[in-house]
């Protein structure tokens, strides 16, 4: 079995290993990061699910772990849009939300793996975040960002 064949198998793929080339874990540094459900199953089209994750996402800034400046939860992944505080590491936030809400929800429910942005400072941040609740508006989900639940923002 060659290498890729070998990922594959362990459920992973080349392209997940690739996304954590050069990943930089900085405090006070805004990342939005892009998670995605075991083989894009949705499960947040159930209400309680969608809602067990938001309850996480808030005790990450609860915890003093993150800043969140916006979050949308599709049915079948997350953009989440923060701010890292030093107490954690980037992947160790994600990892920590990801065994959290599988726990909450009494399943192991991520993809191995995520995808990160970390801003730049030219970027603007409250166009990120209106993209990011925009996503069930583009996904047919929904007419208007407000006939959505699953979705939150520090703007609005």
């Amino acid at each position: 079995m060659n290498n890729n064949a070998a990922q594959t198998a362990l459920g992973s793929t080349p392209h997940q290993k690739d996304l954590r080339r050069g990943r930089v874990s900085q405090s006070n540094q805004i990342y939005h990061i892009t998670t995605a459900t075991l083989n894009r199953t949705p499960i947040f089209k159930v209400f309680q699910h969608a809602r067990d994750l938001t309850m996480q996402i808030k005790a990450s800034d609860d915890m003093g772990y993150t800043n969140t400046l916006a979050f949308v939860i599709m049915p079948d992944h997350i953009h989440w849009l923060f701010q890292l505080n030093q107490i954690k590491s980037l992947s160790k936030t994600v990892q920590s939300l990801k065994s959290l809400s599988s726990r909450a929800i009494g399943q192991s429910i991520w993809q191995a793996g995520y995808y990160d942005h970390a801003t730049r400072k030219e970027e603007d941040i409250q166009t990120i975040a209106r993209y990011i609740i925009a996503n069930p508006v583009r996904a047919g989900l929904v007419k208007r960002v407000g006939d959505y639940p699953h979705w939150d923002a520090i703007w609005l």
